[in-house]
């Protein structure tokens, strides 16, 4: 079972999302929160697999949550949700270690989908809401590709290549499909990739192969 906290500050949004989750038999709702400091103390005493969090909420607000909660040992991965189509705040909480984020109204269905997503490791880069919330934001303001490039260059090919693909939004085994290499070598790579960037999950990484633009491989 996937474990999941919910944390909105509308009571009717936790018991719709806690409705749609329990009814697909493999995600249990293990708590529910109204704000983010109640949030960081929910994710330390319950240990949820996925995080659902809402942006903006009174007291300490969905981004300062998701960053204090990336620090935590072995942190659960956080969704964000909003009800806005692009939030300037969305772009800061994938830079503080979020995995993605959903529109609070996504189909039923697709909110399932993205938690076992985002459980089995992968990050919400498909949807295109994300795909085009990661390219806004790496255009805004003066470019970052040289910097970018630098740290990409402590990376061997083969996990450049890997990356490249990441940042396109494709799971272990796609990438394996489109390079020739086994799923777990994919995920190799990928890990080996992370640690030497310092970066917490494919959603930074993408980010940063998004600032460099296109880089001899």
């Amino acid at each position: 079972m996937i474990r999941v906290l919910i944390v909105d500050d509308e009571v009717l949004v936790r018991s719709g999302l806690r409705m749609i989750l329990e009814a697909t038999g493999d995600v249990v709702v293990v708590g529910e929160a109204c704000e983010g400091a109640e949030a960081v103390g929910a994710a330390v005493r319950l240990s949820p697999d996925v995080i659902l969090m809402d942006v903006r909420m009174p007291g300490m607000d969905g981004l300062s949550a998701a960053a204090e909660i990336g620090r935590l040992p072995d942190p659960p991965k956080v969704i964000m949700l909003t009800t806005f189509d692009i939030d300037e705040y969305v772009h800061l909480a994938l830079r503080a270690g979020a995995v993605g984020f959903l529109l609070k109204d996504t189909p039923p269905r697709d909110f399932a989908a993205a938690v076992r997503t985002v459980a089995a490791g992968n990050a919400m880069l498909a949807p295109t809401v994300t795909r085009r919330l990661i390219s806004s934001f790496a255009e805004k303001g003066p470019s970052p590709a040289e910097a970018a490039r630098k740290r990409l260059a402590v990376l061997t090919y083969r996990e450049r290549q890997v990356l490249r693909e990441v940042a396109r939004g494709l799971s272990n085994a796609e990438i394996g499909r489109e390079l020739t290499m086994s799923e777990a070598t994919v995920k190799a790579h990928v890990s080996n990739s992370l640690a030497k960037l310092g970066l917490a999950n494919r959603v930074q990484a993408a980010i940063l192969v998004h600032d460099a633009g296109p880089f001899p491989g």
